[in-house]
């Protein structure tokens, strides 16, 4: 009796990532991060925390840079149109420069890239694509999703880990080398950051993918940087599977002393850590549980090859 063959609309078999990459993302747009006093008060705006300015009046805009230039245009206007996007959607409003001190202000704090360090996950030898965190780069201060205008992956080397501890997850700390890139960033989703790389990687490295059916119940691998350079085998158990969720797939603890011993448990920095079991790739570490610091949560690895193809 013959079995039916499994059909990938993805590489059956990828590049099995692990090594810390730092992460530029330049914004499509300026993003309104927060507001400060002018003449000891705050100006009202129909601007809020996470609007992305893209004009002022005519004037296209898609960085500090340009914005600055752009208002220099109209100083001693009372108002200038300010075009903006809320989500998705198209507004338009007005707002006034303030001459304080000699010099003109918006009483806009704004940001026009996010900078990072996250884990490198796969990358597909059929296509040259890679994806990396597992989950989307949000900036900081509005937790709104950063939209890609440009942005590379490059090389850091870690320094040092300030340890997680139950309620204050810790992170890895990073040199960053930015002159030595490792990939271009086309999109930033809720599954990750994909694109296309464009260094050497080893071959030697190529793992075949898991389904979801396939992801059992026991222990498993994480392979991630904990000093400089090096990728190391850390192990994990996995408690719990859940098919239904869009993104928590894979629920687990470490167990690894070592691991435990250097980080205390799940850290920032290490979102997109590949997760092998029996000899397959499965998924990537994408969450920490913030109230029980050694467990975490995971993505399937098919979630994020499907979404590197779209």
């Amino acid at each position: 009796m013959m079995s039916p063959l499994s059909v990938f609309a993805y590489s059956s078999k990828v590049i099995l990532g692990g090594e810390t990459i730092g992460i530029d993302i330049e914004s499509n747009g300026v993003m309104v991060i927060g507001f400060y006093k002018i003449d000891g008060k705050y100006h009202k705006s129909d601007l809020v925390e996470g609007d992305v300015i893209t004009k002022i009046e005519d004037t296209s805009i898609s960085s500090i840079e340009d914005l600055t230039n752009a208002l220099e245009n109209y100083i001693g206007e009372e108002e200038i149109e300010v075009t903006y996007l809320r989500g998705e959607k198209e507004k338009t409003t007005n707002i006034s420069l303030f001459l304080e001190n000699g010099v003109y202000k918006t009483g806009l704090y704004v940001k026009d890239g996010i900078t990072g360090i996250g884990t490198l996950t796969f990358i597909d030898p059929a296509t040259n694509t890679y994806g990396a965190l597992g989950h989307e780069v949000l900036e900081s201060n509005t937790s709104k999703i950063v939209e890609v205008k440009t942005g590379t992956i490059f090389r850091n080397s870690i320094t040092s880990i300030d340890e997680s501890s139950n309620g204050n997850p810790g992170s890895k700390n990073a040199k960053f080398y930015y002159g030595t890139t490792y990939g271009d960033i086309d999109k930033n989703t809720k599954f990750g950051i994909y694109g296309t790389y464009t260094d050497e990687y080893d071959e030697d490295k190529l793992i075949e993918v898991a389904t979801p059916e396939e992801v059992k119940v026991g222990s498993a691998t994480i392979y991630t940087v904990l000093e400089d350079e090096t990728v190391e085998a850390f192990e994990i158990e996995i408690t719990k599977i859940n098919e239904n969720s869009e993104i928590k797939n894979i629920s687990f603890e470490i167990t690894d002393p070592v691991l435990l011993e250097e980080t205390g448990g799940v850290v920032q920095g290490m979102s997109g850590s590949p997760i092998v079991q029996n000899g397959k790739l499965i998924g990537a570490v994408t969450h920490v549980v913030t109230d029980n610091v050694t467990t975490g949560y995971g993505l399937f690895i098919t979630t994020m090859l499907e979404e590197s193809e779209k």
